[in-house]
């Protein structure tokens, strides 16, 4: 029988990956992306011409195969789809002012 331990907020850190905290940031805006992407009703063809890639890597990106997708280009995928985006830097309360 396996042992199960409590996991923290990040799948990728939890399973020893590198590039943790962007894997992160990347799957919460491909999250975003394909909500807009089904809100509007849109076809991965259709959505992959407005965001200006191939159906293939749209594809790959809703499915979380992103290594290859830069963050800011997801950025501009949202900003394609309508939306402003803001980003907002916290202290992370480590002691740090």
């Amino acid at each position: 029988m396996s042992k199960i331990e409590p996991g923290s907020t990040n799948v990728y850190a939890d399973l020893g990956l590198e590039n943790v905290e962007e894997m992160l940031v990347k799957t919460q805006l491909a999250t975003k992306i394909g909500e807009i992407i089904k809100r509007r009703k849109l076809t991965q063809v259709q959505a992959a011409e407005l965001l200006g890639m191939t159906q293939l890597k749209l594809s790959n990106l809703l499915r979380g195969q992103f290594r290859g997708i830069s963050e800011s280009k997801m950025l501009e995928c949202l900003t394609r789809l309508g939306r402003n985006v803001e980003i907002v830097v916290k202290a992370t309360g480590r002691g740090w002012p």
